[in-house]
């Protein structure tokens, strides 16, 4: 089992020396024994109390991370549990409008069973108030950045936690809506893990105790800090600009040319252009419905001459659902932020097994055009490599993709387009030329802007 650190032991984790200052606790009067007159509730809140030094199950207060101030809830697992009863709530709510009053990031800090029982259904009720001011922070366009720790289980995970932009996780914390006491007896304790949680897409990282301060500063710097746009008062920054071409100069002398350019193995991929473009740079991770696809699609923002840009990004492979899911959920974050988009189209196509279309492969696709035909901010499109018909496509800024001289970009591989037209193999190269999809030909017929 992980150590269980105090509320304050984690706040003095991760804030600045001396920047943490507690919110005033709003004042709620109780009968006795709470609102449902549980017998010996009072006495339980009153031995929390000596024990933990707290009165509440949350501390909430504003602090800098690394120099980005943010509104910081830290859970105190020790006070019932980390439970949310309506106390809970009246600070959360507190917590969450200090937050919009002064535009700044959210970070809750998460211990906690789930709701209070001594307060029945009223307990329960806190987590519509939770999902409330969450929804009207992120309206702000105000990051929510959670940090899981042991445990995070039932609605404070469901809301707080799973309910956040951004989803960082200590190592081996229990995670799960299901508690460790109310699991079925045949369930495997290693599905409510952290790690688990990283691997089914739920959460972006995990992060040792040692690394966290700098882990949360980074992403509040990106996300809230001086190299952000602004958020919802800025809602066309300037684009992101366009990489420079990494690989070979000089366009292809034909279709099939390009094609060999775009699929040679030496060619630099999205990790180079990524390295090349970003002084630093983070990943977000999963599609927040159970898939990963980080082999296919690299995901996050990165700081680019002093500014946030946020970054999808194909590696080579075909791109499977889970792929394209992050990358809506990339983009339509960082257009609710104020932050410009880059795009790097790499990929011979989706992925079409049966077991992508048993994922959504089509709507995962469609998820993708929908985010990038209704992004307000700026998208900038690179084709780096291969681009494979609509699985590529869907990645590329209407008006503003561009492209290198090793890249191609058709309506369907040249391969495959003479298999359809029944043409034989040795008309291939052909049929690529037929195509058009050369650098050079994209820009005649006005797909792409220019050749980078």
């Amino acid at each position: 089992m992980p150590e269980r650190l105090s509320a304050r032991e984690v706040l003095a984790l991760v804030a600045d020396a001396d920047s943490f200052r507690e919110l005033p606790a709003p004042e709620r009067e109780f009968p006795p024994d709470g609102p449902l007159g549980w017998q010996g509730y009072d006495a339980s809140r009153a031995r929390a109390a000596a024990r933990t030094g707290e009165q509440e199950s949350v501390v909430c207060g504003t602090a800098s991370v690394e120099g980005t101030r943010a509104v910081l809830i830290s859970f105190e697992f020790g006070f019932l549990g980390g439970s949310l009863g309506r106390r809970t709530g009246d600070r959360l709510e507190a917590a969450y409008t200090h937050a919009r009053d002064h535009r700044l990031p959210v970070v809750p800090l998460i211990a906690t069973g789930g709701s209070r029982m001594q307060e029945g259904m009223l307990a329960l009720t806190q987590l519509q108030r939770v999902a409330r001011q969450s929804a009207l922070t992120r309206e702000a366009g105000l990051p929510q950045i959670a940090v899981l720790r042991d445990p995070t289980t039932g609605g404070g995970w469901a809301t707080l936690g799973a309910g956040a932009d951004v989803v960082l996780a200590l190592p081996a914390a229990q995670v799960g809506f299901a508690g460790s006491r109310v699991r079925p007896p045949d369930a495997d304790p290693a599905a409510y893990t952290a790690e688990s949680q990283l691997a089914a897409g739920s959460a972006d990282a995990v992060v040792r105790p040692a690394d966290l301060k700098h882990t949360l500063g980074t992403w509040l710097g990106l996300l809230a800090g001086r190299a952000a746009a602004g958020g919802a008062a800025v809602r066309r920054p300037a684009p992101a600009p366009v990489p420079a071409a990494l690989g070979a100069a000089g366009v292809p002398g034909s279709g099939w040319e390009a094609v060999v350019r775009a699929r040679a193995a030496e060619r630099p991929g999205a990790r180079a252009y990524l390295d090349a473009y970003f002084r630093r740079r983070v990943l977000i991770s999963g599609d927040r419905c159970g898939g990963v696809d980080t082999d296919g699609m690299l995901c996050g923002f990165g700081e680019r001459d002093g500014r946030t840009v946020a970054y999808a990004a194909q590696t080579g492979t075909a791109t499977r659902p889970a792929g394209y899911r992050t990358a809506a959920r990339l983009i339509r974050l960082a257009d609710r932020l104020g932050i410009p988009v880059l795009t790097l189209v790499d990929t011979p196509g989706a992925a079409n097994d049966a077991e992508a279309e048993r994922q959504g492969a089509g709507a995962a696709i469609a998820e993708v055009f929908g985010a990038v035909a209704a992004a307000r901010v700026p998208v900038t499109t690179l084709v780096i490599g291969e681009g494979g018909s609509g699985g590529a496509l869907a990645l590329a800024a209407p008006g503003n993709t561009w492209a290198t001289p090793d890249s191609y970009f058709s309506v369907i591989a040249p391969e495959l387009a003479a298999a359809i037209l029944k043409r034989p193999p040795q008309e291939v190269e052909a049929t690529a030329d037929q195509l058009r999809i050369r650098p050079q030909d994209l820009v005649e017929l006005g797909v792409v802007r220019g050749i980078v």
